[in-house]
């Protein structure tokens, strides 16, 4: 079963070209309905607009199959434990909030250690600012970087051996819109327009 929920936004491609996009239970009956008796389509390629990495859909049985299958797997896609019995529950201190943090091991040298512990509110608290501080300031260059490698996974797969996808690339990365364009002027329409929208914003920003 997919782990991307059914809402999940992405693009369909035939070859290449564009069959289906929208949500994930949605692209599936489409493509489900475009080839009804067949629970395997050769060059069907389905990609996550959000990341760029491909989704294999699973087309056994009828429309109805399909359309089952996708609208319970957003429901198993993300499983959280479950709750704590209330005799197992961890105590919490009287008015100290639930934020819903995740314990896990981290090491550090013992002089960073110290810098913590003297910081207020103790080494957790201290992590926690350090770590939202770090993600307002990087927060635009983490979307271009983002931008970017999701763009060239989607390139990668569908466009490796087209002329012009080298020189396309570097220009993704030097985040050159006039030479990505000029480099992929020939590539087929639907491949090509997909391949700008994803690198929007990482050409953009």
């Amino acid at each position: 079963m997919t782990p991307y929920p059914p809402t999940t936004r992405c693009t369909a491609f035939l070859a290449h070209e564009r069959l289906a996009w929208g949500e994930l239970r949605h692209v599936a009956i489409k493509v489900k309905q475009r080839f009804p008796s067949a629970d395997h389509v050769p060059e069907l390629w389905v990609f996550s607009d959000q990341d760029g990495t491909a989704i294999e859909l699973d087309l056994r049985g009828s429309v109805a199959d399909v359309t089952h299958r996708y609208a319970l797997s957003g429901q198993s896609a993300v499983q959280l434990p479950p709750a704590p019995a209330a005799e197992d529950a961890p105590k919490r201190g009287r008015g100290r909030p639930k934020l819903g943090v995740v314990p896990r091991e981290i090491t550090l040298l013992p002089r960073h250690w110290q810098w913590l512990n003297a910081q207020p509110g103790g080494a957790s608290v201290a992590l926690r600012k350090l770590v939202e501080d770090a993600r307002k300031l990087h927060e635009g260059a983490d979307r271009v970087r983002q931008s970017q490698e999701r763009c060239y996974r989607f390139m990668s797969a569908m466009a490796g051996n087209l002329p012009g996808f080298e020189e396309a690339t570097r220009a993704l990365f030097a985040r050159d819109f006039a030479s990505l364009e000029s480099h992929i002027a020939i590539w087929p329409d639907d491949l090509r327009d997909h391949v700008l929208m994803l690198a929007g914003n990482a050409l953009h920003a």
